[in-house]
């Protein structure tokens, strides 16, 4: 065996795992993974300060919940605007289109259930 081949090997090996696996994430699809995930939250906290009657979600009150789903989906639109914006190509190319498009809709619900929620922790209030 040569020394060649032995050297060779690791790098082969990888290549063959990379190829097994069937994709790999890469740093195109990461950012707007993120602000998928921070759209999600928002919503689901959004959700909880519309639908509480009362003053506690869990972690602060009803305004602090709307306050926060208002912030966290206008970073997740901001992140997901300036990628959609900034790629290149089309679905599938795996630069994170989608997963822009879908930061964009679910920072803009979760605004939408914060703002909602923000009058009604006045009144109750």
């Amino acid at each position: 065996m040569s020394v060649r081949l032995l050297l060779a090997a690791p790098e082969a090996m990888q290549l063959s795992v990379a190829a097994a696996a069937g994709y790999d994430i890469g740093s195109g699809r990461t950012l707007p993974t993120v602000a998928v995930v921070v759209g999600l939250i928002s919503v689901v906290i959004g959700g909880l300060a519309r639908a509480r009657s009362t003053g506690r979600i869990g972690v602060g009150n009803r305004r602090a919940g709307a306050a926060t789903a208002l912030a966290l989906g206008l970073i997740s639109m901001i992140i997901g605007g300036l990628h959609a914006a900034n790629s290149a190509g089309g679905f599938g190319t795996g630069n994170g289109l989608a997963g822009a498009i879908f930061a964009l809709l679910l920072g803009l619900i979760g605004m939408v259930l914060g703002g909602l929620a923000l009058p009604r922790s006045h009144r109750t209030a």
